[in-house]
């Protein structure tokens, strides 16, 4: 087994440095690094908004961030032997966060984003294993830091198909980002052609999966030669959900182990990402809370209207109540919203019981500084 590198400069844009990191899903982005079977690579991931959400940023910029620039992600890396029909084990050994992380409520964007037009930033202190911030007072968030953002590249015929159907989703009015050459890393064909990295495929890509923490390992089916396995937006904590768009959003060092397993994806059929682990993701009592609060929705609307079995809309009941209940507790409206990205699991928890499938928002008791005394 041998250990390899790939470090960035926290001082400067991806757009400064494509020789270690790109922004964009395409088969044609360099590798790095070469790796075997069996290696470990230590990771510096730079955050998921470019810098942009520093400690210094003027809350007005939120209203103009340059979404070109996300997702920064280290890599490629090159699997020596690594096909298409291979499955490619991620094993998530470390993720060192950093001392400073942002949650960002940045207009037009986030679950809610018809109900909070105005930016807010919570700027959180990453120290001793919790997250606080003295503007979101008694509030401290356990951490379990993890990759957002994991992924392998694109065959140019998953390229294509993505592209089409994406394409397809946005002629019909529905949200997508298309591929856009501005601040994309590498330019030329990549930035006119590559996928942009907010959707997950099935190469993986921005899973947002909080579990995927240290000792989790992600099973990614290769569709390239070498694979190219990129990562990135590191978080140090997130609610199921990640409901305004943001968790605790932060820079990082990852060490991961990767082993190939020759023709297993196509042996069993495996078309997009797996993942498993063998112990709690963060402490018990956070991974399944024992003291809790929870709201529930139901798919009808705040009109009067049913909408038979649309969990979309039930999401959005249970998390505008849990919000009406933060603000019971003296927080704001966007500081609720911020909690509720951060700290709150959104889980389904009956879609069988039509017209009203349900949805519940279990809010832990204990970040609350005064449920510990």
């Amino acid at each position: 087994m041998a250990e390899h590198e790939i470090r960035v400069d926290y001082e400067k844009s991806v757009t400064a440095q494509e020789t270690v990191a790109h922004n964009r899903w395409h088969p044609d982005v360099e590798p790095v690094i070469t790796c075997q079977s069996g290696d470990e690579v230590v990771m510096e991931t730079l955050d998921a908004l470019d810098g942009q959400l520093g400690p210094d940023v003027d809350l007005e910029d939120l209203h103009s961030l340059d979404l070109g620039r996300v997702h920064p992600l280290t890599g490629p890396i090159h699997v020596e032997g690594a096909e298409p029909g291979d499955l490619l084990d991620v094993e998530v050994l470390e993720i060192q966060p950093d001392t400073y992380g942002a949650t960002g409520e940045v207009p037009g964007f986030g679950f809610l984003r018809d109900h909070f037009p105005e930016p807010f930033l919570a700027r959180w202190d990453l120290a001793d294993g919790w997250a606080t911030w003295a503007e979101i007072p008694g509030v401290r968030v356990p951490g379990a830091p993890f990759l957002g953002l994991m992924g392998v590249a694109p065959s140019h015929e998953l390229l294509r198909r993505a592209t089409e159907r994406e394409t397809a989703a946005a002629r019909r009015g529905e949200e997508v980002l298309l591929p856009d050459p501005a601040g994309a890393v590498p330019g030329g064909v990549v930035g006119e052609e590559g996928l942009r990295t907010v959707p997950p495929r099935e190469n993986g890509g921005n899973l947002d999966i909080k579990q995927l923490s240290a000792s989790a390992r992600l099973q990614l089916p290769v569709f390239v030669p070498g694979a190219l396995f990129s990562c990135g937006d590191a978080h140090f904590a997130q609610g199921d959900c990640e409901s305004c768009g943001m968790a605790i959003e932060m820079r990082s060092t990852a060490r991961l182990r990767f082993t190939l397993r020759k023709g297993e994806a196509a042996r069993r059929g495996i078309t997009t990402p797996h993942f498993q682990r063998d112990d709690y993701w963060v402490a018990p009592h956070f991974a399944a809370p024992r003291r809790f609060l929870a709201t529930t929705g139901m798919p009808i609307t705040n009109t009067g209207e049913n909408r038979s079995e649309d969990l979309t809309e039930a999401t959005r009941q249970a998390l505008l109540a849990m919000i009406d209940l933060l603000g019971e507790r003296g927080y704001t409206r966007e500081q609720a919203y911020a909690i509720c990205s951060v700290a709150v699991d959104l889980k389904i928890s009956q879609v069988v019981d039509v017209p009203n499938v349900l949805v519940s928002a279990f809010l832990p008791l204990d970040i609350f500084e005064d449920e510990l005394s």
